[in-house]
């Protein structure tokens, strides 16, 4: 059986949205990609299979809509989604589980100045190579996106600020190429990150109160 034969299915219209057909591949992409984020939240390890399983629904979608960087992305993702689960796991100190953290100035710098310079390059390349209607945007939404998988793969904790900041891009860019469903999934997306926002930041202000010495 071919990869077209196995996956083509999931491109065929299951629901209607807006007088649009929404294939399969979006209604999974969907219900994989909200128990993806709540998952994240909970700091549930389980998140990481789901995650793949919703980047490459998400791929199919990308490829299909035109969204050529989207659709490259999500098999970067999948290679991110592999060291988020053994850095989760294994990434803390002695090998042991990855506790929550904040981003230092050496980070944030590093991660803006590669930023800029992707989104550049990779909004020439789209507008030169592609036929995307939307080179810019995304190009923008890749870049973020990366950023803010890299800080979720270290559990740094001002990844939601840059998932919040891709998810107030990605709902209009999906609304206007016709992806109602995945774009919907994103006003899911950005009220999960809010609540991973605030979890994630108790979490990380316990393990700062837990770690200052008692006073005898």
């Amino acid at each position: 059986m071919s990869l077209h034969s196995l996956l083509g299915p999931l491109l065929h219209p299951a629901i209607t949205l807006g007088g649009t057909p929404t294939t399969w591949a979006e209604v999974l992409g969907f219900a994989t990609g909200v128990v993806n984020v709540w998952l994240v939240v909970r700091q549930h390890i389980a998140n990481w299979p789901i995650g793949i399983a919703n980047v490459v629904l998400l791929g199919l979608i990308f490829v299909d809509g035109g969204l050529y960087a989207d659709a490259g992305l999500q098999a970067v993702y999948v290679v991110l989604q592999v060291w988020g689960w053994w850095e989760w796991l294994y990434g803390g100190r002695e090998r042991t589980e990855r506790v929550v953290q904040r981003t230092s100035g050496t980070e944030w710098a590093g991660l803006a100045a590669a930023g800029i310079a992707a989104t550049g390059l990779l909004t020439w390349a789209l507008s030169a190579w592609t036929d995307s209607t939307v080179p810019f945007w995304d190009a923008l939404t890749t870049v973020i996106s990366l950023a803010a998988t890299y800080g979720q793969c270290r559990k740094l904790l001002e990844s939601w600020w840059l998932w919040i900041a891709a998810d107030l891009i990605y709902i209009p860019l999906y609304a206007y190429k016709h992806l109602y469903l995945t774009s919907a999934l994103y006003v899911v997306f950005l009220a999960l990150c809010v609540a991973g926002l605030l979890a994630w930041r108790k979490d990380h202000a316990e393990q700062e109160a837990a770690a200052v010495p008692v006073a005898s």
